[in-house]
C-alpha cells in the first residue's frame, strides 16, 4: 500500500464515524484511528477556592507603612468558585466577531448556560457553567490562551 492510498483511507475515515481500521497487506499492518468526536458542550466541574489566592503579609517591625485599606474591585475568594478549563486552546467572550459578550461580571449562571468557547484545533467548543450563582470576576483576558485546569471564571454561589 502506498502512501497515496493511505491518505485516501485517512481521508475516508475523516468523514465517516468508522473509530478505528487496521488493514493487512503483504505482511504490513497499518491501523488508522479517528481521533474522538469534536465536543461541541463540554460541562466544567467547579472545584473550591482557587489554591492561588494570595495570602496577607505577615505585620513586620513598625517601620512598616500602615496598611491600606482594600480597593473596592478586590474579591474575596472565600466562598467562591473557580471555573476552570477543560481543555487547552483559545478563550473567547463572545461567540464570533461583533456578538454579543457571553458573560459578564454580575451576571446570573445556571447549569449549562454556556459562559465562554474555547478554540482547540479549530474547533469551537461551548464551555458551560455546572454551577448556579453570579460571576464575580474573568480571569482571562479575550483571545489569549488558555491551559487545561486554568481558572476562567470565579463564581459567587447562588
Amino acid at each position: 500500500m502506498d502512501i497515496k492510498q493511505i491518505q485516501e483511507l485517512v481521508k475516508l475515515i475523516n468523514k465517516t464515524s468508522i473509530g478505528e481500521i487496521t488493514i493487512e497487506e503483504d505482511g504490513r499492518k497499518i491501523t488508522i484511528k479517528q481521533k474522538k468526536d469534536p465536543v461541541q458542550h463540554i460541562n466544567v466541574a467547579a472545584s473550591g477556592a482557587p489554591s492561588y489566592a494570595p495570602q496577607p503579609a505577615p505585620a513586620t517591625s513598625n517601620t512598616a507603612p500602615p496598611a491600606k485599606a482594600e480597593p473596592a474591585d478586590t474579591v474575596k475568594t472565600d466562598n467562591l468558585i473557580t471555573i476552570k478549563s477543560p481543555m487547552i486552546g483559545t478563550f473567547y467572550r463572545q461567540q464570533g466577531p461583533g456578538k454579543p459578550i457571553l458573560i459578564n461580571i454580575g451576571d446570573e449562571v445556571i447549569p449549562g448556560k454556556v459562559v465562554c468557547i474555547i478554540e482547540a484545533m479549530k474547533l469551537f467548543n461551548e464551555i458551560e457553567s455546572e454551577v448556579k450563582g453570579t460571576i464575580v470576576k474573568v480571569l482571562v483576558e479575550d483571545a489569549s490562551p488558555v491551559e487545561y485546569d486554568q481558572p476562567l471564571f470565579l463564581v459567587q454561589p447562588a
